[in-house]
């Protein structure tokens, strides 16, 4: 019988869909496994062959821990709000929603193709309302919130309320803005509705502020710094500046210490806290305030006199070397500072506002990673030292970020490279405060074991006592104090699109109200166009119908805005990672029971959260930072009983792909190459052949080349092109001529990319291999979390394996299925040895994750078992179970022949016994004169005299000795046997 793999997958899947086999229970009685993969965005394009890479090791081991006797909850959904469908309905004038769908339903197609064992009852889409109302009631629940640094956890804004009525916010420590005036019960009573709600905003977990953002204008939406590449917007490539915006924001720095102490107690690699870590950022030392000199005073340093004016009178910086602070020859204010402004003379204005606009076109990752540019602008301002009272000049720099620390710096050029680049570059002067340390040649990042000289009462001090006396000097004169920094800062909530959540928000008076969560979810209205208005508002500003009515709660005409009882809705909507940070939690609800909460009690305690989660690198900080955040927000507030989403975490690697290239003539845009022409071409003896074919149809002397990408699917596997269907491809191809009958592409590999022409479909691998090979396939190209690129030839080898398993299952001419079923035998000694060598190894590797040396083993083992003719259904059925997690279908197809009724699903992982693995026998080599002949199995039980016999008598020693009487036999029991004469 011939093996069918289009009609086994076809009818396995079918099966698995109509019977629910892999539908999870809430009830059941098993010990629990959560195993979640991280969902995709369903694109246009559908899956290439290197997304399924993380589904296949997640599938592998949901599959196997289900063998293990677990109860396992393996569920799939759809990241489907965004900004690719939006854009795509910008072009098209199609609503997101039906593209969105569409896309769904591709990747559902391909999903089931590929046989993964989702529990598909439980699917989440983030842009369905019963969704997102849970994602808006969220919103509502950090709204109503804020930190309290003394109990180190959210609260409900009920009880800050009480104390403002009882005492006033004089010895309330909470994690809150920092412009807040104290005011006492007397005064809060005293306050107006609208003055309260403006002071609580100050504290709210979610909240309205004015924030320098990642401004996009030809995509009319803020950016996250996620979004952004090489200073550009990763969707379309168009650039990004900053600007101050009024805009939702989470307070996520208040959990900061959290979710740096949080990453102690999970299972996730060392590169993955690391990347974490260094987002949040924790520096120890000390705030210290700069008093700006007062706009009467005259400033004679060296320069010119000035007189100007500050608005402002201290700067503020957070140094983790107050050790240093006689160093400091400047001070520098991100471009961004608030400061910048009001402190600049009128003689620096014009160049300090030309910078400044220069810079806002850079993104903050570009400013950090470009260490050699050296850039900045004089303000004219001068502040005072705290101890010195010198002056010291107000400068602004590109390498200094409003969003980190204060967004201004002490410099101390004689200890920061920076810094001092900085001060060699402009001229300004570079204090020595460190005892017999040269700085005119370099800069020193740190001096730990230096101690401090020529600073006053720091003189003699190493930097760790100089550092506590600093603290202590500042705090004496009201200058400073010790502190704890992060770099972390509070997360843009808003997003100036169309497809995204709506906010449950309407404005009275211009305070935010939220919509009673009764009245959710806040379903996104119908709009003509989904770009920005011509007045610059989102696109929700276009909606005619975007009012909430107070009496009927409900969205009603704009026309009917009395600002009484129908006020303005929110035009932003959410960004994309709001679903994406608790889609977890609504997977552990059984559909059927979705109602009155995001998943119900008995849920969410009986889940807990996800044992392992398999996802791109990509997401180190972003989604998994956020994720976390709002999980230990919903733990403080009762919501759930677990304090981070994802015990254990692997990224999994990149499959790469093989792109093809075409060498196109420069001059001649209509001629293109064979890599082998452009080979001789830059080959010093056959150059002058390569150039005069080259000539004779180009005409030109001296011709350049440049490559381009080239669709993989018109070359053969000797990289030859397809010069018809090349043609046919684009309309600007049509005519090409080439120097070269047969042209040969240039390869190279490169990231899987519909932009690069190198996606394989895993639909066509699917029907030319079957979906086993191409699971197979994945997990042998190497290990789960490196990089491997792709080779479409390289399939065979696997798929002509699942042909020889598929054989050891089927006898005789007419390849008849047959397994026999009679009891063991000691000559079955070999297969046991092969059965339960291959459990131990493939236990091993399935819970180490070491996929790629699984199939290595099942390779080793069905070639054993056909050499030793095994037919034995105790071995080959547990046999099936192995095989299982790896390649379903045809072990589903074979466990049925064996007449089972049951799904290999529901099967017992095979124990594994070692007994089977003591050696019995030895294979003895057989040598005459020390020439090994033929080897021969002989028990290791058997003594010298009985090897010599039994070796002796064997038919093949007879042929060897044709006769004659040996000379001598030597045996060394269980290594050798030689016969001498």
């Amino acid at each position: 019988m011939r093996y069918d793999f289009n009609q086994i997958e076809k009818k396995w899947q079918e099966y698995w869909a109509k019977n629910e086999t892999f539908k999870a229970s809430n009830t059941s009685h098993k010990p629990k496994y959560y195993v979640l993969d991280m969902f995709p965005y369903p694109s246009g394009a559908g899956l290439h062959v290197g997304h399924p890479l993380g589904y296949i090791a997640s599938d592998i081991y949901a599959r196997y821990k289900r063998h293990k006797g677990f109860n396992v909850l393996h569920p799939q959904g759809y990241d489907s709000f965004g900004l690719p469908a939006e854009q795509y309905a910008i072009q098209t004038g199609q609503h997101p929603r039906i593209t969105t769908e569409e896309n769904i339903k591709t990747y559902r197609r391909q999903l089931d193709q590929i046989g993964f064992s989702f529990d598909w009852s439980r699917e989440v889409r983030t842009s369905d309302p019963n969704y997102y109302k849970w994602t808006q009631w969220i919103f509502i629940q950090l709204f109503e919130s804020w930190f309290n640094n003394e109990t180190n956890k959210a609260e409900s804004i009920e009880t800050l309320i009480a104390i403002f009525k009882s005492e006033g916010n004089a010895n309330i420590n909470a994690a809150c803005d920092d412009n807040i005036e104290a005011f006492t019960a007397e005064d809060w009573k005293g306050y107006s509705s609208e003055e309260q709600q403006e002071i609580l905003l100050k504290y709210r977990l979610t909240y309205l502020a004015e924030t320098e953002v990642n401004w996009c204008p030809a995509l009319g939406t803020v950016l996250a710094n996620d979004e952004i590449v090489n200073g550009v917007s990763e969707r379309g490539g168009h650039p990004v500046v900053r600007k101050k915006m009024t805009q939702w924001s989470m307070r996520i720095s208040a959990y900061a210490e959290r979710l740096l102490q949080g990453l102690d107690t999970i299972d996730w690699t060392d590169s993955l806290k690391e990347s974490q870590r260094n987002w949040i950022g924790k520096s120890v030392g000390a705030s210290v305030k700069f008093n700006i000199v007062p706009n009467d005073t005259v400033i004679s340093s060296g320069v010119e006199k000035r007189v100007f004016s500050a608005a402002k009178s201290q700067i503020e910086v957070f140094t983790t070397r107050p050790d240093t602070i006689f160093g400091v020859s400047f001070m520098t204010l991100a471009p961004e500072h608030e400061l910048v402004s009001q402190i600049t003379t009128p003689e620096q204005k014009a160049e300090v506002e030309a910078y400044v606009e220069a810079t806002a076109k850079r993104s903050e990752r570009e400013r950090m990673a470009d260490v050699k540019t050296i850039s900045g602008v004089f303000t004219g301002a001068y502040a005072e030292h705290p101890f010195t009272k010198e002056p010291i000049p107000i400068w602004i720099g590109d390498y200094v970020l409003a969003s980190y620390g204060t967004g201004a710096v002490m410099a101390v050029p004689c200890g920061d490279q920076r810094d001092y680049d900085f001060a060699k570059h402009f001229g300004i002067p570079i204090p020595n405060i460190f005892e017999g340390v040269d700085i005119s040649e370099e800069a020193f990042a740190s001096k730990d074991n230096v101690k401090i000289a020529n600073s006053d009462f720091l003189n003699g001090m190493n930097y760790k006592k100089a550092s506590k006396r600093a603290i202590y000097e500042l705090e004496q004169i009201g200058q400073g104090e010790g502190k704890t920094n992060y770099r972390l800062r509070d997360a843009v909530f808003s997003r100036q699109r169309y497809w995204g959540e709506p906010f449950p928000v309407y404005y009275v008076n211009g305070m935010p109200q939220m919509i009673d969560a009764k009245h959710l979810p806040l379903t996104l209205p119908e709009v003509e166009k989904y770009l920005p208005t011509e007045e610059g508002e989102p696109p929700l500003g276009r909606a005619d119908v975007w009012a909430w009515c107070t009496e009927s709660n409900s969205v009603v005409s704009n026309e009917k805005i009395d600002n009484t009882t129908i006020f303005p809705l929110e035009l932003n909507t959410m960004p994309g990672w709001a679903g994406s940070s608790w889609y977890f939690f609504r997977y552990m609800e059984e559909a059927e029971n979705r109602g009155e909460a995001f998943a119900s009690e008995d849920a969410l305690k009986y889940w807990e959260n996800v044992d392992l989660y398999i996802g791109g690198s990509e997401h180190a900080t972003g989604h998994l930072l956020y994720s976390r955040f709002w999980v230990k927000f919903l733990k403080d507030r009762g919501f759930v009983g677990v304090d981070e989403p994802f015990k254990k975490l692997i990224n999994q690697g990149m499959i790469l792909g093989t792109s093809a290239f075409l060498y196109r003539v420069n001059e001649r845009q209509d001629i293109f190459l064979s890599k082998e022409t452009v080979n001789d071409f830059h080959n010093s003896e056959k150059h002058k052949e390569a150039l005069k074919r080259i000539t004779d149809l180009t005409g030109t002397e001296s011709p350049t080349f440049s490559k381009i990408h080239v669709d993989v699917n018109f070359v053969n596997s000797s990289d030859e092109l397809d010069v018809y269907r090349f043609r046919n491809w684009r309309p600007e191809f049509k005519h090409a001529k080439f120097t070269d009958e047969i042209v040969v592409v240039e390869r190279d590999v490169e990231k899987m990319s519909k932009s690069k022409y190198n996606v394989v479909n895993p639909d066509s691998i699917c029907e030319d291999y079957g979906a086993d090979s191409l699971r197979l396939y994945e997990m042998f190209l190497g290990p789960l979390e490196q990089y491997k690129p792709w080779n479409t030839a390289g399939i065979t080898g696997v798929h002509n394996f699942l042909k020889k398993l598929w054989k050891l299952y089927h006898q005789g001419e007419n390849g008849s299925f047959y397994v026999d079923s009679s009891p063991l035998g000691k000559s079955d000694g070999a297969a046991l040895k092969t059965l339960h060598k291959t459990i131990k190894k493939v236990e091993e590797d399935i819970e180490n994750f070491s996929f790629n040396t699984s199939v290595s083993t099942f390779m080793i083992a069905v070639n054993e078992l056909t050499a030793q003719k095994c037919t034995s259904k105790e071995i080959l059925e547990p046999l099936l179970i192995l095989i299982s997690p790896y390649a379903p279908h045809i072990a589903e197809e074979l466990w049925s022949k064996l007449g089972n009724a049951e799904s290999i699903s529901t099967a017992l992982f095979p124990k594994f016994e070692e007994k089977h693995l003591v050696e019995s026998a030895k294979n003895y080599p057989i040598s005459f004169n020390g020439k090994m002949r033929f080897t021969l199995e002989l028990p290791l039980d058997m003594s010298k005299e009985e090897i010599e016999k039994t070796v002796l008598a064997n038919e093949k020693t007879q042929e060897q000795l044709q006769g004659r009487t040996p000379k001598k036999v030597i045996v060394v029991p269980g290594k050798i046997v030689n016969i001498v004469g």
